[in-house]
């Protein structure tokens, strides 16, 4: 068994599970213009819209060369992340990888095929709004980096504590 093999089964598992829930969205549901809407709970609504941009609207590509520039830098990233999994010896962090890869090539597969990101999740509290509206992908995205910036941090704090106990033990 490759042992980089959970990285790359979470990717193809959110990768399936974005596009099945913008299709649900966009087909089943008719949500395919932007602003509609359907509420499902007094918290959380799918509303339909199209990000042209990346996260937070920057770099927003609203011309066919704007467009396949994106395409080829999130594909560039998506390649380095892909490239990372397969050197990464951790399991956390390759699953951690695996949530940002396969929510990059759901998010690269929307620009290609429409020119814009189908997004729908909208999270909000009255009119207060912690989060733009997003989608499967963007989710697992900002999980992974948020889960591999945790491990870093952690991990860091844990060998300083563990490099200043032993400088301790060998003064002692």
């Amino acid at each position: 068994m490759n042992l980089r093999a959970p990285g790359f089964g979470i990717a193809a598992v959110i990768f399936l599970v974005d596009q099945l829930s913008k299709w649900i969205v966009t087909g089943p549901l008719a949500l395919n213009r932007v602003g509609d809407q359907l509420v499902l709970l007094p918290i959380f609504n799918l509303t339909y819209t199209e990000n042209n941009g990346i996260s937070l609207g920057l770099l927003n590509a609203t011309n066919p060369t704007g467009r396949w520039m994106l395409v080829a830098l999130t594909s560039a990233i998506a390649a380095v992340v892909a490239v990372w999994i397969t050197r990464e010896k951790n399991r956390t962090d390759q699953m951690a990888l695996g949530l940002v890869l396969g929510g990059a090539l759901g998010n690269i597969l929307d620009r290609v095929r429409f020119g814009y990101v189908v997004d729908f999740a909208d999270l909000h509290f009255g009119e207060f709004r912690p989060f733009l509206i997003f989608n499967v992908a963007d989710a697992a995205i900002s999980i992974g980096v948020v889960i591999l910036l945790l491990r870093a941090f952690l991990t860091r704090k844990e060998t300083a504590e563990g490099s200043d106990s032993k400088e301790i033990q060998d003064h002692a």
